[in-house]
Formats: C-alpha cells, structure tokens, sequence
C-alpha cells in the first residue's frame, strides 16, 4: 500500500510484519511449508521476541513508537506496489511518485547518465536525498560529473517495502538527508524459497525487457541461526528516436512563427566550409555528396542524428547477496549482509562531430584547413565542420562492479537498554569505454596543420605535411572525400575512462524506549537514543591518458579526494500525555547531532516535533529541523570536462532579447562576430565546462511541515493526511543553467559572468562557458501532499481498495546567485534541460480483490508547465511553443494467484499517450519527465513458484 503513514503503529505493523515474521514476508509461504517446519517459524519468532523487543522503527526516528507519536511524514510503498507495474528497477517506480522531482538521472538519461538511476525528491536534486538500505548507508558510484547510491544496482524482487522520510532527515541521519530519507527494506529470515520469471516488450517491438530470481532461506542450530541468499539477472534493451514518430525529426532549436525550422544538427557527414570575407562575413559552403564543389549550406544540409541516437539505456545487471544472522543469547546478536551487482550499461548516439578542440585540450580551436594544403581552393585558412560518420556511431558503455558488506551485533545490554553496534564497506569500480572517438590531434595531421605556438589554442596555423610523414600511420586526406580505412584506423580511437569510490562506516548506538515514566497520570514512558558513527568516503576519477593530455580535442582532469567525519546523535521521545481528556497522544520529539569533519570543521543540527491527538480519530502533527550539507565528492572533486548542453548561443539568436537586443548585438559585434549573418555551428547546444570545485563552501538549510491525519472509526478502513512542506536551503551548491550564464554575460545584466565565457574559436563559435558547481545562492520550495488511502470490504470474497497520492506546489523559488534575484520556476519547465516543476502531480490506484484474483487499475498526472530558459519564460507570441499542457497516463495489472504460483500481466499506458512536444534541441520532449510516454503503451507478464 502507497500511502502517507497517519499512525506510527500501522507502520510498526508493517515493519514487524516484514521483519519478524518470515511466513509473511511471502505472502503464500505458510500454504506451501510442512506443519513441523511452519511450527518452528512460530518458535522462533516467539523466542525472537521474547529476547529481543521490536525495536524497528519507521525512518525518521531511532525509537520504536507507540500509537500516533510519530510527528514524521512518511510514506511506506510495499513490494507488491512495484511488482504490480511495468518498471523494472526501483528508480523506474519510484518516477510516478508525486513528490519524486525529475533533476535526477534515471533510465532515459543517455547522454552522460552512465546508466545511472539517481533519485530526486522535492526537486532539490539528488545530492540532497540519502539513500539507505537496511537503515544502513551505501556506496555511491561514481560517474564523470556526478555520484549517487544507483537504484538500478538494488534488485526489485529483494525488496520487502520503500520507506520515504519527506522533511528532511540531517540530524538523524548526517549531512546529506536535507530533503528526505529513501530508506529501501530487503527481505530477510526466510525459510522459504521462491523462483520468479518476468518480461515485457512495447507495442512497437522493443524496450524487451526480461528478468529471473530466486531466493531460498533457511534457519540452522534449532532456529537460533538463519541464512538467506538471493540472486536476481536483470535486461533491458534501449529504446531508439528514431522508432518514434514524434522524435523522428528534431527540431534544433524552438522557432518564432513563420520562421523555417532547423530540423537535426548544423554538423553534417558531409564536410562544411567557413570561408571569412573581407567584410567581416563568412560564406558558408558545404561539399557536395556526389563529390566535387560545393554548394551554399541550407537546412536540407542538416543531420539528423535521431536515426543514430538512443533515447532509453540498454540495462543488464547481475546480483548475489547473502543474509545471516544467529542468536547466541539475549545479549549477542550476530548479523552480517554481503551483496554483490555488476552491472553494464550501454547507449549509442551519433557520430562524432569534429569541430575543433575545447578545455583542457591546447591544440587549435577550430579545425582548420591551412592555406597551401593542396584542397584548400581558396588560398586563405578556412574552418571545417565534419561530423565522422566514416568511423561510426559513439557507443557509450558502462561496467560497474559494486560490494558492499555489512557485519555487527546488537542485543541487551541490561534491563530495557538495547545497543546496536555495526561496521559497513563498500567500493564501487567503474570502467567507461566509448567507441569511435576522434583523435582530434590525428585529425589535425592528416590535413598537414600545425599551430604556430603549440601552447596557444587559438595559434595561427601554416601547413606542414610532415607532421602527417612523420607520424606512424598517418596519410595525407582529401577532408571532402571518404576516408580510406587506413585514415579511419588513424583517426578513429576508443576511449576508457576509470572510476572508484570506496566507503567505511562505523555505527553505534544505544537505545531505550521506556528510560522512565513520567510522574502523573496520564504521563508516558520516555524514550532515549543515542550514538557515535564514525565515516569515510574516497573517490577518484581516471580519465583516459589522450583525454587528459588534450588530444581528443576536449577530454578531462583527473579527480581524486575523500573526507572523513566523525558524528554523535541523540533523540528524545516524551510522551506528556495519554489516555487524557483532548490528548489521546500528546508526544515531542527532539533530535540532535553533532558533526566533525576534517574538511569544514564542525557543524550541529536538531529537530522537533509534536504530535498531538485530541481524539482516537484525527491527530496533527508538526516537525522543524536544520540541515547542514558539506559538498560530496563529484562537487568537490569532479574531473572538469566539456559537455555540450543544450542553450543557443546569444550571438545567434541576438534579436529575440527584445529591449536587451541592442546590447547583446554590441557585445557580438566586440568579439569581431556580426549577429546579421553569424552561423552557430552547435545550434541548440553550448560547449560547457562542467566539473567540481574545491573552494565549495557547505549549504545550511531548515525545513518544516505541519499536517494532520483522519483515520475515523466510523469510516472503518479510511485515512486521508494533508501535510504542508517547507525548504530552505541556503549557500546552494549547484550548477545553473549554462543559458542563464551566457544570457547574464551578453545582456549585460551581470558582467561579471563573462569571466565564465572563453574567447571565442578563430572561427567565431563559443568555445566553453565554464559552469562549475559553485555556491550560487538560495533556495525556497513549499507545497501540499494529500494523501487517501480506503480499504472497504464488499463481500467476504470481494474488496476494493483506493489510494491517493497528491502534490500541490505552492513555490519553487530560486536565487543564481549571492544576494540577487528570486525567480520563480513553480509550474516551469527547463525545456532545454529536460527537467520541470509542475504545479500539480497525482498518482492514484483502485484494486479490487476477489479471493485469489485482483485487478488494478493505476492514474498519473504531470500538470502543465510554462517553458524557461533559467532566466525568463518563452514569450508565447516569439515562440512557436511556449508551454505543455497536464498529461494522464493510465495502467492496469492482473494477477492470480493458483497454489504454490502467482501469474500475473499488466498493461502500461493502456492509451499509448505520446509525450508532449519540448523543443529541447535533441528528441523533441523532456526525457526526465515524460519515461512512460516515451517508451508507450507496453506489456508484460510474470510467473512466480514459492516452494
């Protein structure tokens, strides 16, 4: 069940049931078990019990509650909430959930997501939510730019519930819960075994996707000892652009109307010529496909890199992981947990443009054909344009090997005080390979061009053939002809990059619920925790050897660092009042915790809380916390590279600034480029040097909600909860969209970031605008959940039962930079970026069960968005599009269950809604935010057997 937790006992409920009782953690296995075996699980968990008091809590807090103490907004979603959907991995599901942002990378990421699926919750990015397994933190992998605890390296069918923590969670957890808390429960204690087949596949053939698991557990030493083991294989394959009718044709850029639109890529196979005038112009030429001359550039000449890209990732992942625990008595508890996942991803785009050299590369900015190179007819230097469909299509691919191992022991230590001390490693090593790269210094000697001051990207060139004669395997080319396979041999390369993140975790903690009882009537027991935990965390990135010496025409740095910190906690739980007069439950809750990092010194954090139940029937409940946040790895120590990110580049597009027109046209004009007849050669994208910075500085934030729950005993089976949210967060470390950097620079609206703009090629292109993570300001997002959740029973044999999730966003506020300007981007989609806010999202279910049978039927809805650029929305009159409407999609699943095997089939995007249209630059809508829409209307079955 998907739903907003109104009482910490049904919570309880939940987890002991997922816990404690291991015939229930599979719902069939007490039909299936032999009578002696079955009374040995009742044994167990009756002795369990006996020496060990339920003390696993719902996320939020480290004590276990009683009846409506706990102040937390929490949703819990069960196993069977995701096994009743299409999604294949936990990162897939999670995307319907309202209050699950799209800043994130998940499955349609492909261009820099390495196959990564990284969560985001309330739109405040994935850095700021922490991902726990167990309760215990994981290790992170590590990507070019970016870290996170990968969702598709958690296998679905090993889950036993997701619990959401959705106030923020630092001064529980550490740093980096300031939006909230994913804490993802395994299946534990079995004494059954279970083998389960599934696969599905989109109404247009692909998207195939095909998964087996099995697990089998069983109790050793007369039921003191358990040892469970699971294994899970897991495929996906990638969805292509150009297997859809609407990303067929991409549009390059949005349009005004009545303007032509530039359909796919300025940088064609075939090759392209920038010869300067004396005027100052440039003519723009490319050469003819049935060979000889050339011909004046037009939008026919364009590529369309949709025939080459993929829009989803090809996903396979292998995972074996072992569970053990033993009791030797009351007081020494033995657990241990060892998992282990390799995971390869793959996607493909189109071939390599070659344009010239960016950060940190020093060879020529622009690819040059030097004025005495025997096809150069024009006696004079002139830029080229190729893109090297000769080599092929880049593939990206990704292997990943992640281990994590967990050990420890918890029990009594006298009287009600329980410890539980534990030690976690974790390392995650990533090798990125992509195929048919250019070797843009190989590019450069076979047209003979060599810069007179080496060290100088912009240097004048001369021609030189013997930097080709004097190089192994080099061969003179024609740039306007195919080349020969030993020039493809020459200039063709694949490149390997290296990643590695290792993490240690020492935790220890104490607890009691009932310390002592308060001294009057009505008081409750007061409840202590407290705890030491003691982290460290390395990573490094290792980029390939011609990446980083420049010559592959851009490349990376090498990153490497780590920081440790040392923590203690404490939380308190007072119950003033039970059982009284207008005070059913009256509880506060404090939380503290005190940081010691040896790269930022020390830091402290609290919360409370209070919940108060005047009645059995309704309750409220209010938190407020800070949060400090230090910079993680990939911010801190991210290897700086150049990616092109979508944006146009201002001196393209100089008369859309309407008042602010004339200055950016001055500043063009200045850098020796004339907007009147300049050509963007990366229309729709702008170079950006992206990567980490070491002069970060930590954010702090606060964060409070307020709600109340209704359970009413006269509507047996009903809860609905209304809770408002409240973030700010202050010193944000972040990037901005490369858009708003250049616009502040040409508009003239902030000259102080044309220090972040390099000077342009010496064909008069934007070479990089540096876009590091940086403390760039503030940020203030507030909003409404609703949640219902009724079960009612119709017949002994037939219920229904209707869940309800709602966000409503009040205000997504956003400063780029120290003390300047809030803009509002609440109900705006960042239409180049792929990523939105919108004011409205839903997710609801009605199923209806029928003895062994049930069917249910599953809504979501995204609201519509206005468009923005990161500085201003799209005017809807200079614009062709300018917005999206709200979008339903709709799923239904059926499942039956016949002895010992459970079927069951399911429907995604029942209608085979198509995404609406966002002129992003690339596949015409917003891969974050439309996943189901993108992969359409798809089937799939599943067969399990438990035995």
């Amino acid at each position: 069940m998907s739903l907003a937790i109104g009482s910490s006992a049904y919570a309880q409920s939940v987890a002991a049931t997922a816990e404690a009782s291991p015939r229930q953690d599979q719902s069939t296995a007490a039909s299936v078990k032999k009578k002696n075996e079955s009374a040995r699980v009742v044994r167990r968990t009756a002795k369990s019990a006996a020496a060990q008091p339920e003390v696993l809590t719902v996320t939020g807090s480290a004590l276990s509650s009683g009846r409506h103490q706990d102040p937390n907004p929490v949703q819990i979603i069960s196993a069977k909430d995701i096994q009743q959907t299409s999604a294949v991995t936990l990162g897939d599901y999670l995307q319907r959930l309202p209050s699950m942002g799209s800043q994130g990378a998940n499955n349609t990421t492909t261009n820099g997501g390495l196959g990564m699926s990284c969560p985001d919750l309330r739109n405040l990015g994935p850095s700021r939510v922490l991902v726990l397994v167990d309760g215990k933190r994981q290790v992170e992998t590590m990507g070019q730019g970016s870290s996170c605890v990968d969702l598709n390296s958690i296998p679905v069918d090993q889950i036993s519930s997701v619990e959401i923590l959705k106030d923020g969670g630092s001064e529980l957890y550490g740093a980096d819960a300031v939006s909230g808390v994913i804490n993802i429960k395994l299946k534990h204690n079995l004494t059954t075994g279970s083998i389960q087949v599934r696969g599905g596949i989109s109404s247009y053939g692909d998207g195939q996707s095909g998964k087996i698991s099995g697990f089998k557990g069983f109790n050793f030493d007369h039921d003191r000892g358990n040892i469970s083991i699971f294994g899970q294989y897991m495929t996906t394959s990638p969805i292509y652009q150009r297997d859809r009718q609407w990303s067929r044709l991409p549009w390059n850029a949005n349009v005004g109307p009545g303007e032509a639109i530039p359909y796919g890529s300025s940088v064609s196979t075939a090759t392209r010529v920038m010869v300067p005038n004396a005027d100052g112009s440039t003519t723009n030429l490319v050469a003819n496909s049935s060979g000889g001359g050339f011909h004046t550039f037009g939008n026919a000449d364009r590529y369309n890199f949709a025939r080459d890209a993929s829009m989803t990732n090809y996903l396979q992942s292998g995972n074996l992981s072992g569970d053990m625990h033993y009791d030797i008595n009351k007081h020494f508890q033995l657990y241990a947990n060892v998992r282990y996942t390799h995971k390869d991803a793959m996607n493909e785009m189109a071939p390599n443009p070659l344009t010239g050299s960016s950060y940190p590369s020093s060879l020529s900015t622009s690819w040059i054909l030097p004025a005495g190179n025997p096809y150069n007819t024009w006696g004079e230097d002139v830029s080229m344009y190729k893109r090297t469909a000769d080599i092929g299509n880049r593939e990206y691919k990704e292997g990943v090997d992640t281990y994590q191992v967990m050990g420890g022991m918890k029990g009594e230590i006298a009287g009600n005080w329980q410890y539980d001390a534990s030690m976690t490693y974790g390392s995650s090593v990533a090798t990125m390979t992509t195929n048919n790269m250019t070797n843009y210094r190989n590019a450069m000697n076979v047209l003979g061009q060599q810069q007179v001051d080496p060290s100088d990207p912009n240097s004048a060139v001369v021609y030189n053939p013997s930097v080709c004669t004097s190089s192994p395997g080099c061969t003179l080319v024609n740039p306007f002809a195919p080349l020969s396979q030993q020039a493809r041999d020459y200039i063709g390369y694949t490149q390997n990059d290296h990643s590695y993140y290792q993490m240690r975790d020492f935790n220890f903690r104490v607890f009691n619920n009932k310390v002592v009882k308060l001294p009057y009537e009505h008081g409750g027991n007061i409840g202590i925790a407290g705890g030491i935990e003691h982290r460290s965390e390395q990573a490094s990135y290792t980029p390939d050897a011609l990446a980083a010496n420049g010559d592959l025409g851009g490349g990376a740095t090498y990153t490497g660092g780590g920081y440790n910190v040392t923590e203690v906690y404490l939380e308190g739980k007072i119950p003033l009042l039970q059982n009284a007069f207008l005070a059913k439950d009256l509880t506060i809750d404090g939380q503290g915790r005190y940081s010691r990092y040896n790269t930022f010194g020390s830091a402290e954090n609290w919360k409370v809380g209070i919940n108060w139940a005047p009645v059995q029937d309704i309750r409220f409940r209010a938190t407020l916390g800070t949060s400090f946040r230090a910079p993680n790895m990939s911010e801190m120590f991210g290897g700086q590279s150049i990616s092109y990110n979508p944006g146009t580049d201002p001196c393209a597009q100089a008369s859309s600034y309407g008042a602010a027109s004339a200055a950016v046209t001055s500043k063009c004009l200045t850098q020796g480029v004339n907007p009147a007849n300049f050509v963007n050669v990366n229309s729709g994208q702008i170079p950006t040097l992206t990567g980490g910075n070491p002069n970060l500085q930590p954010e702090i934030g606060r964060t409070y909600t307020v709600g109340t729950v209704i359970t009413p005993r006269w509507v047996p089976g009903l809860m609905a909860s209304v809770e408002y949210w409240h973030y700010t967060v202050q010193h944000m470390i972040s990037t901005l969209p490369v858009q708003y950097v250049a616009d502040q620079c040409y508009t003239g609206a902030d000259p102080s970031y044309c220090t972040q703009v390099a000077q342009r090629s010496t064909a008069g292109q934007l070479t990089q605008v540096s876009d590091l993570y940086a403390n760039v300001g503030g940020l203030r997002t507030n909003g409404i959940d609703f949640d219902l959740s009724y079960h009612i029973q119709v017949t002994p044999q037939d219920s229904f039962t209707l869940e309800n999730n709602f966000q409503q966003l009040v205000g997504y506020l956003q400063q780029n930079e120290p003390n300047g300007q809030w803009n509002n981007y609440a109900g705006r989609l960042f239409y180049q970026s792929g990523y939105g806010m919108p004011r409205v999202r839903d997710y609801a279910t009605v199923t209806w069960h029928h003895n062994d049978f049930s069917l249910r039927y599953m809504m979501h809805y995204t609201g519509g968005m206005k468009f923005t650029d990161g500085s201003s929305d799209l005017s809807c009159k200079a614009y062709v599009y300018c917005k999206v409407p709200g979008i339903f999609s709709h799923d239904i699943t059926a499942s039956y269950r016949l002895g010992r095997w459970n079927f069951e089939g399911g429907v995604n995007n029942i209608l085979d809604k198509k995404p609406p249209f966002v002129p992003d630059g690339g596949t015409n809508t917003a891969l974050a935010m439309y996943s189901d829409e993108i992969i359409g209307r798809y089937v799939f079955l599943q067969a399990g057997v438990q035995f």
